[in-house]
């Protein structure tokens, strides 16, 4: 099978820490503007996946290759592998809570000019426009002049989803978005992911099944560090071994 069709192929993939094995023989395929769910247990190894994507820890063994130019993204720091456009929002978001909404914004849209640079030289009309647009897209366009640690948890994830968006990311990695939000925000943010994918490859790790189920098209179950099972909600959530795997957990805790 070629590679050119995928944004993201890792083969062979292993990883180690003190004697546990976190991912084990690891193959992973994602096609460009796919929107793919990873969910597993915990300690199935879901979090060393994205630090392995980019470039927190090395794979021991194996690759992992991004986009149609087929680049191993293990031979790279993290820096180089944010500046091919693999962009991540963890669990808590990391906004810039002093600065604005719009200022968060124009800092992502700079990239590595540095704040004060950014903040004090002109926004030219193209950034702005830019800025515009995304707000439009993360439905923040009356927060625009907010301070971002007066937003609402939802309002901070989509911001920060906003801040890939303005680094360029082709591939979003987003880890756990519904975790501490409403009903509503968490309905909003499966809206807006499904908007983004197609222009952008987005790798959505999660535990809340009925937002998996809102936007999933293909899921992948990570089982002690390898892929246990892939394929729609209704077929791993009826699938013999994953049932075996979430429900043997859940008593081996009662």
């Amino acid at each position: 099978m070629s590679h050119k069709e995928f944004i993201l192929a890792a083969e062979g993939v292993n990883k180690t820490f003190d004697g546990f094995k976190a991912i084990s023989e690891l193959n992973f395929y994602m096609d460009e503007g796919e929107l793919r769910t990873v969910i597993g247990p915990n300690g199935a190894g879901k979090t060393t996946f994205l630090d392995l994507i980019t470039g927190r820890t090395k794979p021991d063994t194996g690759s992992i290759r991004f986009g149609p130019e087929n680049i191993d993204v293990t031979r790279m720091n993290e820096y180089q592998i944010y500046r091919l456009g693999i962009g991540r929002k963890f669990q808590t978001p990391t906004v810039y809570t002093d600065h604005t909404v719009f200022e968060n914004l124009l800092l992502s849209l700079a990239g590595s000019r540095g704040v004060f640079a950014t903040l004090f030289s002109r926004v030219t009309p193209e950034q702005r426009d830019r800025i515009h647009e995304i707000l439009r897209t993360v439905n923040l366009t009356a927060r625009v002049d907010a301070k971002a640690g007066s937003l609402a948890h939802g309002q901070k994830q989509w911001l920060e989803i906003g801040m890939l968006l303005a680094q360029d990311a082709r591939l979003l990695l987003v880890d756990e978005p519904a975790a501490g939000m409403t009903d509503e925000e968490t309905a909003r943010t499966g809206e807006l992911l499904l908007s983004l994918a197609g222009k952008h490859s987005i790798i959505v790790i999660e535990h809340d099944m009925v937002f998996v189920r809102q936007i999933a098209s293909k899921v992948t179950v990570l089982h002690q560090g390898s892929i246990l099972c892939e394929g729609s909600v209704d077929e791993v959530q009826g699938n013999e071994r994953v049932i075996e795997v979430y429900l043997g957990r859940k008593h081996a805790h009662n």
